[in-house]
Formats: C-alpha cells, structure tokens, sequence
C-alpha cells in the first residue's frame, strides 16, 4: 500500500505567479481547480498501482492493455478555510482494491511558514480498470497490507464499497421513501404549495425555478491520456455553475461545505457540446444554522444533428450561507420527480451534518486530551 503513496505540493507562499493563477474573486483559492488537481491525483496513483512505482509517467497508455477511469467519487469534505499564501500538499494513495476497482484516498493539507500542518480536505475517489480492447473489467494488482495503520485504512476503503451498494439499494430510484420522510414531505406541500394565500408562500421558491446551466464545446486542451475531456475539469466546471446558482439563491457569499458524491457514466469526447444544468434540490430550513444548501449539476452530451442528450455525469455539492445567517428561502419541489430529488437532497444535508458533527466532537475529544 505505501508504495502508492504520491504527493504534489503547490508553492504558494514562495510562487505569487501561481498563486494568482488559484485566486478566486474573495482574495481566497479557487477550489474547483484544487478539485481538479484531486482528480488528476487519483488517477495517477491508480496507475502507478498497476505499472508499479518506479514508472515515472502513463504516456503511450494505450498499449498497456488497459486504462483506468473515475467511476464515482463518494465524498470530498471541507475540514478548514482554504486560506492563500501557504504551501498546499496534495496527496493519497490506494487503500483498498476489489476484482477490478481501487480505492484511492486523497487529502489535501496547507504547509503554515512555521511548519505546521493542517488538514484541509479529505476524499475518497473510486477507480475502475477496463481492458483496452473489449472494454470489459480488467483485474487489479491485489494489496500488500504490512502496518497496523494500512489494514485500517483497507477497512476504511472495503467500509465504504459496501456503504455505496446499501446506498444503492437504498435509493429513491428503487424503494418509496420512508414514513417519516413521506409525513415530512406532505406537510411541505400543505404548507407552501397550495392556493390559499399564507405568510410562508411568499418565501417559496419552486424547484423548477432554481434551474441555471451553462452549455460550452469541449476543446482538445482538456483532453486527457485516453483522447476525451478530462474528469478533474468537468469537476471544476461543475464546482463553478453550482457556486454561481447557490449566490444568487442564497443573495450572499457562501462557503463549500462537501462534494456529496459524482458519478461518471460515460465520456465525454473532444468536440463534443456539453451541457451543465445546476438546480438546488434542498435547504436548510429558515432560521436554522448552519444554513445549508444541496446542489445537483447534471452534464449531458448534446448530438448537434438530432438535438439528443446523453447524460455523462452527476454531481452533488452543498454550500453555506457566510455571514451566520440562515437561509429565509425554502425549495418546495412541484412534481413527484422532483420530490424524490427534493428528499434525496434532505438525505444528502442530514449525512453531511452527521459527518461534520464526528469530525468537529474528534477534534474536541483531541484537544481536550
């Protein structure tokens, strides 16, 4: 395992060229290029898993026999402020490898000028091997565990395999929501989608009217080792467009709280129209902190002749309010699809608090001892 560990550090406190190249419009770092660097990351550690460690780059892949792609990233989570003016360390290795997946963990930690290190964010990308001729499942190198500390992270990786297939199984797609979830969402359609006039219809926003998307042609400079659009850069594209959707339904600055989850369904080739429709699926409800906010973003292929699209990815982000205040607008979805995303995005902010809750009473039980 620890023979796949590979980090890149980015010099921003010694490079202002390069720091202002990541500088977003706050004075802060853009973290949809940080997501993209993430991406780029994991794919790389996947195929030093496969070539070994001594192979310095995957050029010429093609002739490998096989290549390796994101099949989904479960979870990015936001640990501490992304501030500038200080080195940042990207790094991760594989940590657990099924019959023709791995596991990639990913950190990204700020370098403060007296040395000291802070972890920022941490991830969790899923990679899948496919055989370069028939496109079929490609077997992996298996694991070697040799530390205490490897065989828990492989736990960790083989825990959150199983989470994916009993989130799967889970999924609105396949089972009716639960009683309490069917209660929850009834009494928002009393409340807010009916005729009569209340106090409370006036801060409703239907979920169709929450749709911003975006729609650009993919040129040849985004292309990755295998001659289609690279995944980092859908991420950041993504990242953006939701951002932007979440401004101006919140009307204020806000702050990236987690990736929820991306799954890539198919490339996307060079040439290729591409279509990004971002759409808020739940919030926080008025008065409550932090003040929340559930994003999906859909790309879709567009076929220029036809007009067809063809999904390639879904990704799930969510946001907070800055400022500490809560959020006066409420998301009431009109359809029964859009109930079933409505309630996908009240499961999605109840885990997210779930894990920021863990992570904030472990750094407390840590400092206290």
């Amino acid at each position: 395992m620890h023979e796949t560990y590979t980090q890149v550090v980015l010099p921003f406190a010694s490079s202002p060229e390069l720091l202002e190249q990541y500088t977003n419009a706050s004075g802060g770092l853009r973290t949809g290029m940080l997501m993209e660097h993430l991406d780029s990351l994991a794919g790389s550690i996947a195929y030093k898993h496969m070539l070994g460690p001594e192979v310095g780059n995957v050029s010429r892949v093609q002739e490998k026999g096989f290549y390796i792609v994101t099949a989904s990233v479960e979870r990015l989570d936001i640990l501490a402020p992304l501030l500038p003016v200080r080195d940042i360390r990207l790094s991760g290795q594989v940590i657990y490898t099924g019959t023709s997946s791995m596991e990639v963990a990913v950190k990204m930690e700020a370098i403060n000028p007296d040395g000291r290190e802070e972890t920022l964010m941490l991830g969790r990308f899923s990679m899948v091997c496919r055989d370069a001729r028939t496109r079929k499942a490609y077997p992996v190198n298996s694991l070697v565990i040799d530390t205490p500390e490897e065989e828990a992270l492989y736990k960790m990786g083989e825990s959150a395999q199983k989470r994916r297939k009993a989130a799967a199984l889970q999924s609105l797609l396949r089972v009716p929501p639960t009683s309490s979830e069917a209660a929850e969402l009834h009494a928002t359609h009393l409340k807010y989608d009916h005729d009569a006039g209340t106090e409370s219809i006036g801060n409703r926003v239907f979920m169709g009217d929450t749709l911003l998307e975006k729609t650009m042609l993919m040129f040849p400079q985004e292309r990755n080792v295998h001659q289609k659009v690279f995944g980092g850069y859908l991420m950041r594209l993504a990242y953006e467009l939701g951002f932007a959707n979440c401004s101006l339904f919140t009307q204020s600055h806000v702050s990236f709280l987690s990736l929820d989850g991306i799954s890539f369904t198919r490339p996307v080739p060079i040439g290729s129209i591409l279509r990004l429709r971002s759409q808020i699926l739940h919030t926080s409800p008025p008065g409550e902190l932090p003040a929340a906010v559930h994003i999906r973003v859909q790309a879709s292929v567009v076929d220029i002749q036809s007009s067809q699209e063809e999904m390639t990815n879904e990704f799930r982000f969510t946001w907070a309010r800055d400022g500490g205040n809560s959020i006066s607008r409420i998301v009431v979805p009109r359809t029964y699809k859009e109930a079933m995303l409505w309630l996908e995005g009240k499961r999605a902010l109840e885990m997210g608090a779930q894990i920021r809750g863990r992570r904030t009473r472990g750094r407390e039980i840590s400092t206290d001892a």
